[in-house]
């Protein structure tokens, strides 16, 4: 295909409120440098890490929830990247399927006309080496384009039936998600998840129920038989009394999203031995420890952000072998973010957001 000189992107130009995204269709189409693919993004999802790196979350200055961050107007704090102040203009965007169009000096070019999908998580070109982790729309552009470039080894061939849609649902909430249970190795135990109506959340009970996991799961009232559907045993409502409905030492592992006030309650829930980890705090994230439950219990709390290799390579095999499937709420055209992200802030709805560029 001939690949044009611009293209349609939507652009942050800064730390805040939505007057930092700015769609323009004269980006100049990026070339993929040594070890590089070109991708032709299909469609792109979105996610809470977009959200916040957009308004600056991510800073040791905020202490609130990821709702009442957003709802701030004017700018927000220089330093709230994932690696701490990010450079300007950014391409966002954690997910992204699309088409492999060209390739940089030193990949195969039968790559060509392949169909991937993006790691979010990427170690490469940083190296394999644990704890280092670079993310795909945040310290380097993303899928919020109708071209994005990506290191090879992170563009993943996948072969299946689904739409580029339902695959741009994948790469950020999953592989969040599996890499959670992957970490806090989990079995076919008893496991509590926060935030389950959630793209992660939702995510998390499915990839829970097929390692044979007793799924407990914290969501809104109204969307309890949505979540039961994805494989949920029990649905509790998110203002309940956690420890008056399960009963204390009652769970084998938590897998939190949520965090905030209600935090403690998970801990108190948490047999003694049991373990907690976390890769996300919309409801706050700062809590209370009382450290005597961490010790006197034998606690384990883990958190998950670097994700080893296999973890990604995992979920394309659950695809490609029908063991998952994708949860799509809506989707917008990519001009139409400020909306999309409207609607993801409301959370009126279970599983995943996509947006899809412009075609040629």
């Amino acid at each position: 295909m001939e690949i044009p000189p611009t293209m349609a992107a939507v652009l942050l130009t800064g730390p805040g409120d939505f007057d930092k995204l700015e769609y323009r269709t004269d980006v100049p189409v990026p070339e993929p440098a040594e070890n590089q693919v070109l991708i032709r993004v299909r469609a792109a999802g979105v996610n809470n890490t977009d959200v916040n790196t957009r308004i600056g979350w991510y800073s040791k200055s905020v202490t609130g929830n990821t709702a009442d961050a957003a709802a701030l107007e004017g700018d927000g704090p220089e330093d709230g990247g994932w690696g701490g102040a990010l450079a300007f203009p950014r391409i966002q965007g954690a997910d992204a399927c699309g088409e492999i169009v060209a390739v940089g000096e030193g990949v195969d070019p039968g790559r060509v006309g392949e169909r991937v999908i993006v790691s979010t998580m990427q170690r490469h070109p940083l190296g394999d080496e644990p704890w280092i982790t670079a993310v795909f729309g945040s310290e380097f552009d993303g899928g919020f384009a109708q071209y994005a470039v990506a290191d090879h080894r992170e563009a993943h061939a996948v072969d299946c039936d689904w739409t580029d849609v339902e695959l741009a649902s994948i790469p950020c909430a999953y592989s969040t998600a599996e890499n959670m249970l992957h970490r806090i190795e989990l079995g076919a135990e008893r496991v509590l998840i926060t935030g389950a109506s959630g793209g992660v959340g939702s995510a998390a009970i499915q990839l829970a129920a097929r390692r044979g996991a007793t799924i407990t799961a914290i969501c809104s009232a109204g969307k309890a038989d949505g979540v039961r559907a994805l494989g949920a045993d029990r649905v509790i409502d998110r203002n309940a009394d956690l420890v008056a409905e399960l009963g204390e030492n009652s769970i084998d592992v938590v897998v939190d999203l949520v965090a905030g006030p209600s935090w403690g309650q998970l801990i108190r829930v948490l047999r003694i031995g049991g373990r907690y980890i976390t890769a996300g705090a919309i409801g706050g994230p700062l809590v209370e420890l009382d450290i005597r439950d961490l010790y006197l219990k034998d606690l384990t709390l883990k958190g998950s952000t670097y994700q080893q290799a296999g973890v990604f390579e995992n979920l394309v095999g659950y695809i490609e072998r029908g063991e998952i499937k994708p949860i799509i709420a809506g989707t917008y055209p990519l001009s139409e973010i400020v909306q999309a992200q409207t609607d993801f802030l409301a959370k009126r709805f279970i599983g995943k957001l996509v947006l899809v560029p412009p075609a040629d």
